[in-house]
């Protein structure tokens, strides 16, 4: 029996495919003006961006597939669950705040760090160390019990930590990349198709191991 719903499997997996066909897309519409290596992908969200519609579009259905993911991840801890649904409508916001044509915008910078920040700790926070057997009256475990259950390996901390730990350090190449090396672009599609895959691993990890309760 699956430990989480199929409908979870299809918004993780639907995450990373709508975020590169959408800056795919975007980035056609946009003209060969457009260079992915040191443009944003905030860029072409920008208003009047020739790809606006589709860039806005995937962000908004990105930010949902999280939303979605989150609420049937029920192997993973509670409060991961509810910074990845943090990390989605924080995705969901840079609709209402897209970055100006030219120029820096506040609002849309803090967004864009909140749905980073959300992304990169929910790793940790989803983390279990085990779901235990049955006790005793005593405290211990009952004679005979079955021992403590592993969970998904996604779900472990040293694979939580890791991700998260890699994550963090993406968001240093981000902004080495934005302000010294003119390559921006690059190092945030690497950056955020990491923080939109992992939710998939996660939920593959927890399809491959029997249903645990929380």
């Amino acid at each position: 029996m699956r430990s989480v719903p199929w409908w979870v499997l299809f918004s993780s997996a639907s995450a990373p495919v709508l975020l590169v066909g959408g800056w795919a897309i975007s980035a056609e519409l946009q003209g060969p003006g457009y260079d992915p290596a040191s443009a944003t992908i905030s860029t072409l969200a920008s208003d009047g961006a020739g790809g606006y519609w589709v860039m806005t579009s995937a962000l908004l259905a990105l930010g949902a597939c999280h939303v979605i993911t989150a609420c049937g991840l029920r192997p993973a801890a509670p409060f991961g669950r509810v910074a990845l649904a943090g990390g989605g409508l924080s995705a969901m916001l840079l609709a209402l705040f897209p970055a100006p044509s030219s120029g820096g915008s506040y609002s849309h910078g803090v967004v864009v760090a909140v749905a980073f920040a959300l992304l990169a700790v929910w790793p940790v926070l989803a983390a279990r160390r085990g779901v235990p057997g049955p006790r005793d009256a005593a405290g211990g475990r009952a004679a005979g019990g079955p021992p403590a259950a592993a969970p998904p390996w996604a779900l472990r901390p040293g694979p939580s930590a890791t991700a998260a730990a890699m994550m963090w350090i993406g968001g240093g190449w981000f902004l080495l990349a934005l302000f010294v090396l003119d390559t921006a672009g690059a190092a945030e599609r690497v950056l955020t198709f990491a923080q939109s895959f992992w939710p998939l691993v996660v939920v593959l990890s927890c399809v491959r191991g029997t249903d645990r309760p929380e």
